[in-house]
Parts: C-alpha cells; sequence; structure tokens
C-alpha cells in the first residue's frame, strides 16, 4: 500500500486529499457521507472576529460547470467557533484546518493566537493542525484587500506568524495580475503553504428581468469551469516559488486530482463537488491508492510531475 503522508511546511497530513472552507459546514452535518478517518484533513467554514449574518439573498445561482456564490462569510464569530464547534471538529479522526478572516492584520493575529492554544492535544482532543488565513474572498467589502498587494500579504502572514504555533497556510485569490507575486510574498512572510485558488469574481443576470440575480451582485465563481484556469495558477507558482502548494479548483474526479498533483501541487482541497456528491473526497483517497499502486510509486512524493 503506498505511503500517501505528505508534509506542508511544518503541516504533516496522512493523505493529500483535503475539504475546502466554506463547502463542508462544521463538520458534523456531513457525518452520515464521510469517513473522516480517510481524509488528510477537514477545513470547517471561515471564521471572523465577530458574528456575520452574510449577504442578502439570493446567495447562489447555478452557471454552465459551476456555481456563483455570495454567502459573504455568514459564521457565528470566533467566540462561538472556540465554544461550541471547535471542540467537536478536534473529536475527528482527521486534520483541522481553521479557517480565519478580518478586516484588519490585528484581527487575524488575535484569532490565530487564540486557536493557537489548541496545537497541542488536550482532554481527549486532537490538536489543531493549522490555520488557514483567507485573504482572498470576492464576497464581502475588503475581502481581498490583503491578497492583491504582495507587501500587504507578507505583513500579514510575518505578523500571524508571529503570533501562533499553528502551520499557515495562506488562501490566495486568483483575481490579482501576478498570483506569482503574491505566493512569494506569503512565503516570505512565513507560510507554511498556498492553497491555490479561491474563487474567480462573476455575475449572473436574469435578462428578462433585467437585474442581477445574486443579491451582492457580485459571487465567486467555483466547479469544473475554473479547473483549467486554477491548474495554471498552480503551475505557475510551482515552477517559481519555493512553497508547498494545495490545489483549488472544480476537483471532482481522481483525473482531476492528478492533473493538479502533477502540475506542481502537494495536496488538493474539494470544494464545490461536496455539494452534489458529499461522499466524493473519501472515495478519491481511495482512487488516489490505486492509482498511486498502478504507476508502481510506493510513496505520494515520489510521483513524477510535469517536466519544466
Amino acid at each position: 500500500m503506498p505511503d500517501l503522508s505528505v508534509s506542508l511546511g511544518r503541516l504533516q497530513l496522512r493523505n493529500p486529499i483535503l475539504v475546502a472552507s466554506g463547502t463542508f459546514g462544521y463538520a458534523k452535518e456531513m457525518t452520515d457521507f464521510v469517513d473522516f478517518q480517510q481524509l488528510g484533513g477537514v477545513i470547517p467554514k471561515t471564521v471572523t472576529p465577530q458574528p456575520r449574518i452574510g449577504n442578502p439573498p439570493p446567495r447562489t445561482v447555478e452557471t454552465s460547470s459551476g456555481m456563483l456564490n455570495s454567502i459573504g462569510l455568514d459564521n457565528d464569530g470566533i467566540d462561538v467557533f472556540i465554544e461550541k464547534h471547535l471542540p467537536y471538529l478536534l473529536t475527528l479522526p482527521t486534520g483541522i484546518i481553521a479557517n480565519i478572516a478580518g478586516r484588519t492584520i490585528d484581527d487575524y493575529a488575535e484569532m490565530a493566537q487564540r486557536l493557537g492554544a489548541f496545537a497541542q492535544a488536550s482532554g481527549g482532543l486532537n490538536a489543531l493542525a493549522g490555520v488557514e488565513l483567507n485573504i482572498s474572498c470576492p464576497n464581502v467589502s475588503g475581502g481581498v484587500d490583503f491578497g492583491t498587494n504582495p507587501d500587504s500579504t507578507r505583513e500579514l502572514v510575518s505578523a500571524v506568524r508571529s503570533a501562533t504555533p499553528l502551520p499557515i497556510v495562506t488562501k490566495l485569490t486568483p483575481n490579482v495580475t501576478s498570483v506569482v507575486s503574491i505566493a512569494q510574498a506569503a512565503a516570505e512572510g512565513g507560510t507554511d503553504a498556498v492553497s491555490l485558488v479561491n474563487t474567480f469574481q462573476g455575475m449572473a443576470i436574469d435578462w428578462k428581468r433585467r437585474k442581477p440575480i445574486l443579491g451582492n451582485i457580485l459571487g465567486g465563481l467555483s466547479g469544473p469551469a475554473i479547473k483549467p484556469l486554477a491548474l495554471r495558477c498552480v503551475w505557475q507558482v510551482a515552477g517559481a516559488v519555493d512553497v508547498p502548494i494545495i490545489g483549488i479548483g472544480g476537483i471532482q474526479s481522481i483525473d482531476d486530482v492528478m492533473e493538479f498533483l502533477v502540475a506542481g501541487a502537494a495536496a488538493v482541497q474539494v470544494g464545490t463537488a461536496n455539494f452534489y456528491n458529499p461522499g466524493v473526497s473519501s472515495a478519491l483517497v481511495r482512487q488516489l491508492d490505486e492509482i498511486l499502486t498502478d504507476e508502481g510509486c510506493a510513496r505520494l512524493s515520489g510521483l513524477k510531475r510535469c517536466p519544466r
């Protein structure tokens, strides 16, 4: 049986298949569909310093080969997350990576510091595996501010690095001129890995009513439609920046997983597919094991990548 374990800086995972933030709730909702023991990790929905009610409805709309969403980081806030959701998450037999977002650098640093208290296992709970910095949400005011300027990215990641002992993953937006420069800045700030990519900004219009469909007008496009674009981002960053990459974007089959891995990703996150096939991540782990066996790879790290 191949060794599927992966090392993303200081973040150690049993395999490279994770579920993406915002597509898996707080995991309890998925208990009947997923064998958590098989997953490399779970990233629950984004948490902010204070509760957020999110954007006005409609919040989602199906598109050709994808979905637009404008949830607006609807969540209960960091206090409720720590008191109510995190204790359950830390009982699951998989890596838990908290996802946080804020309006200021201090917001991120303070939340990361509080979560750092869970870096060690205690009281029968597992340790928190890491923290993912959402600096790339296109659906809230200021949601991408730190992810579109290299200096801001570097400063933010550095502040979080100083505030917490947890491994850091920085989730980047594709809505920039050069994702490579942003990834380089995150690496210089001390991130353990980057996740590529968050959603592409888009919109849908009901032409008969002469109005946008989403209540917030603009939303984030995800699903199979963005896979070629996400692969391009992974390929570019892998060839230019010495930082582990978690690939995201339209992954729904084992072939999709393999494309991201040979493009240069060390792991992947499954997102939109969870909405229509909530057990897909567990199946992908089994299929990855089979493919590596067929490829004659004793370990995932030995997988041959695309030549440059």
